[in-house]
């Protein structure tokens, strides 16, 4: 029998931890029992307090000392505060063996990685948690396009939904794939859904103040099918290319190269809902000579092909009919 051990702190997402505890549970019944055992664990094996809830716990950190498997839930966006109010769990788990499974869902990857128990290993989080994780946790090898990381005994999972393509992973490393499986059609999900990157925004927030670039954002969303390089866009906006370069940096977070690809990439998503329009014809459409290039960008920035965006939009569609 596995025992797998839930860590549940004051910042603990209550989705989160009950996604995990859940999915654990309902394997442990689709197998006939015997082989998960689950538990809710806090520091001092009081209930904890999560504001929508109180939750019940087993019992302290002692009882997760000898589980099999220690996943830390989701500990919500606000990372500061949730590694400052967590102090005796992080030493806790410092002091966990290399032997022990530890996983974290989406945010929780801030509690491992503070104790060092990432240091080395792939991990990965919520995509909007990037630049934060990487800052703080340099020793990390961030792979934060994936929707989850295993390396050796450490598990890791993007945001939100992510934890449960975790959990059936973790259910079919130690129950079986067949078992994960079917614990995938029980809740009605897929097993392989590829990678987080395609559900990070292509462009950044324009924000609701206009800054020195909004003219030139709107010009370059009517013109991004045209032949554009950097003299151009400065004699859009008035202003040598060096200049340019720096406010359009400082405006968007990008290059304007960087920006006129996921500005056109962007539009081609929405003009792959077409299925009339051949994967050619949105590659002109957009500003591309050629599909393989369209191909070889749309990938890089969305983590997959366009046939693959346009088939997985097709059977999206096809499920809600």
């Amino acid at each position: 029998m596995f025992r797998v051990a839930l860590i549940v702190c004051p910042h603990t997402v209550c989705s989160s931890l009950s996604m995990a505890d859940d999915a654990f549970r309902l394997a442990e019944r689709l197998a006939g029992g015997g082989l998960f055992e689950v538990s809710r664990v806090s520091v001092d094996g009081r209930p904890v307090d999560l504001g929508l809830m109180r939750i019940q716990v087993d019992g302290d950190l002692r009882l997760a000392e000898s589980a099999d498997l220690v996943l830390l839930p989701a500990s919500g966006s606000n990372v500061k505060a949730a590694l400052a109010g967590n102090g005796a769990l992080i030493d806790w788990l410092r002091r966990r063996p290399p032997t022990q499974r530890l996983a974290s869902l989406c945010s929780g990857a801030f509690l491992l990685a503070e104790a060092g128990q990432l240091d080395g290993h792939r991990a990965t989080t919520h995509w909007a948690l990037e630049d934060a994780f990487r800052q703080r946790f340099p020793a990390v090898e961030l792979c934060i396009e994936r929707l989850l990381t295993e390396d050796g005994t450490r598990f890791c999972s993007g945001g939100a939904q992510a934890g449960l393509d975790l959990c059936l992973h973790l259910v079919a490393r130690l129950g079986g794939e067949a078992l994960a499986q079917r614990l995938a059609s029980a809740l009605v999900v897929d097993r392989e859904r590829g990678n987080q990157s395609r559900f990070v925004p292509l462009l950044p927030d324009a924000g609701a103040h206009e800054s020195p670039m909004t003219a030139l954002l709107a010009w370059l969303r009517a013109h991004h099918a045209e032949p554009i390089d950097l003299q151009r866009l400065a004699e859009q906006a008035h202003c040598s290319p060096r200049t340019l370069l720096r406010r359009f940096r400082q405006a968007t977070g990008l290059t304007p190269a960087d920006y006129l690809q996921r500005l056109r990439i962007g539009v081609a998503q929405e003009a792959l809902r077409n299925p009339s329009r051949s994967l050619e014809q949105v590659a002109l459409q957009v500003g591309y000579a050629d599909r393989a290039t369209f191909a070889k960008r749309f990938k890089q920035l969305c983590g997959e092909t366009p046939g693959a965006f346009r088939r997985r939009l097709s059977e999206q569609e096809s499920a809600t009919h």
